[in-house]
């Protein structure tokens, strides 16, 4: 039997990029597939494309969660995994509007924690089930030019790692996913800075599919689809000057992601 035979796995975001390349990975090994995203017809096409099930609508909100949660469990039965993918990349230095910093929060971060609420004491119960929070290198590192993203994926990652804390002896498996550049629609609206400075190294979703199933196969909390990113987060917890007297370095030469001398 394949890795999740007959297991459900509810995937938000799913309706392209990250969520999809999960959705199809978990598809291919026996899963059956709920599939949330805001765009009804992005989720509807990848669920046909999988043989899954779309549940559109609004994962970031208690409501919204509840709702996917409840249907998902009508269509498709108890759920096993559930994917906390979807997520937004608010580009802003400190003036960002505080609209920037409501959406990134609700999505990046209170969406997990709404998801845990709902699932987590069922999970215990029955000894098992996995929550996977789709994060990023931010969430470890930092990203110029984005305080929204970079605060609200700090956030997020610390809550999966106390998920996990809390949890895993209960039998509750929590996998943190942070990659760092993806070649997805979220990449594109990240801003300058952020394309620039990851654009070369940026990989393809399906790639963070495969670095997470790796990851569950041998109970890895952490999935780094970029290797190199362990070696930064070792870093930067080693010498906290050294890494941000090398960050400022990095934003000088970025568009949009310092005060100019004279400002």
């Amino acid at each position: 039997m394949s890795r999740f035979g007959g297991q459900v796995v509810v995937i938000t975001g799913a309706g392209r990029g990250i969520g999809a390349a999960y959705a199809r990975m978990f598809a291919a090994q026996g899963a059956k597939v709920v599939v949330n995203d805001l765009d009804a017809d992005a989720a509807r096409e990848c669920a046909q494309a999988i043989g899954g099930i779309a549940v559109p609508g609004d994962a970031s909100t208690e409501a919204g969660v509840e709702l996917l949660i409840g249907t998902a469990r009508e269509r498709a039965g108890s759920i096993d995994v559930y994917c906390a993918n979807a997520g937004v990349a608010r580009p802003g230095m400190v003036d960002v509007a505080e609209s920037a910093w409501e959406t990134s929060w609700q999505v990046n971060v209170m969406a997990h924690v709404h998801a845990s609420k709902a699932l987590i004491p069922q999970w215990v119960s029955q000894g098992h089930g996995m929550f996977v929070s789709t994060v990023s290198a931010a969430g470890l590192l930092t990203i110029p030019g984005a305080a929204p993203y970079a605060v609200t994926k700090h956030a997020a990652y610390a809550y999966a790692e106390w998920l996990s804390m809390t949890y895993a002896d209960a039998g509750v498996r929590v996998h943190a996913v942070c990659p760092q550049g993806v070649r997805t629609r979220l990449f594109e609206d990240s801003g300058p800075a952020a394309k620039a400075l990851m654009d070369e190294s940026a990989i393809e979703a399906d790639d963070v599919a495969s670095a997470l199933l790796a990851a569950i196969e041998v109970g890895r909390f952490l999935v780094l689809p970029h290797p190199e990113v362990a070696l930064m987060y070792a870093g930067r917890a080693a010498d906290p000057d050294r890494w941000l007297a090398g960050m400022r370095r990095l934003c000088r030469s970025l568009p949009d992601t310092h005060t100019p001398p004279d400002a």
